[in-house]
């Protein structure tokens, strides 16, 4: 069975690379590490954890998605482009490929992306969906690089969250206003105090 190590990458789609640097890479702290791009394309790459990142493409005239509550179902414009789910070994890599051509499900060839090989399939409601294993002894988190040959005014800038972006917080919330309300993920809660009884 294939050992699964994380979200390699999820891939989203921006109209504007600066603004989204500014976001990820300097309001929540995510590393810039790696940029890709030539004109009319870029693909940047943020940190989130050891295994896990976000991704964007940067295509001209995307627009930002219409406003909606979080959960519910909409149509027209899009902001999410596939799932990257990182595998431990290039081994794992050509499992998932003969399970996936086995059960009749299109995938793709293994693609070397320089950092990582990659195979792209769909699910079952055409969900794009890719499995990475990372190239051994490339390792772009210890060393970012940025190979975009017109890359954003914010990605120069580098991999490290730029300081006085934005406003620091100078009014934290006090312990006593601090509360969590309770969300459906609470009945999963109850049911595992039931299951202990």
């Amino acid at each position: 069975m294939a050992k699964y190590t994380g979200i390699n990458h999820l891939a989203m789609v921006t109209g504007d690379m600066d603004a989204t640097v500014r976001f990820w890479r300097d309001l929540l702290g995510m590393r810039l590490v790696v940029g890709l791009g030539h004109p009319g394309y870029r693909h940047y790459f943020f940190e989130i954890s050891d295994n896990d990142m976000i991704a964007f493409f940067e295509w001209p005239g995307v627009e930002p998605l219409d406003e909606r509550d979080h959960g519910f179902p909409v149509k027209g414009k899009v902001g999410f482009d596939h799932i990257s789910f990182g595998v431990a070994s290039e081994d794992d890599l050509w499992e998932l490929k003969d399970k996936l051509e086995a059960a009749d499900i299109w995938c793709s060839e293994v693609v070397d992306h320089g950092f990582i090989h990659s195979i792209y399939a769909f699910d079952p409601n055409n969900i794009p969906i890719e499995f990475s294993s990372t190239v051994p002894g490339v390792d772009i988190r210890k060393t970012p690089v940025m190979v975009d040959s017109e890359p954003s005014a914010e990605g120069l800038k580098g991999p490290e969250p730029q300081p006085g972006v934005w406003p620091e917080v100078t009014d934290p919330t006090p312990e006593a206003d601090k509360a969590v309300y309770e969300g459906e993920g609470h009945k999963v809660v109850e049911a595992l105090e039931e299951g202990e009884k």
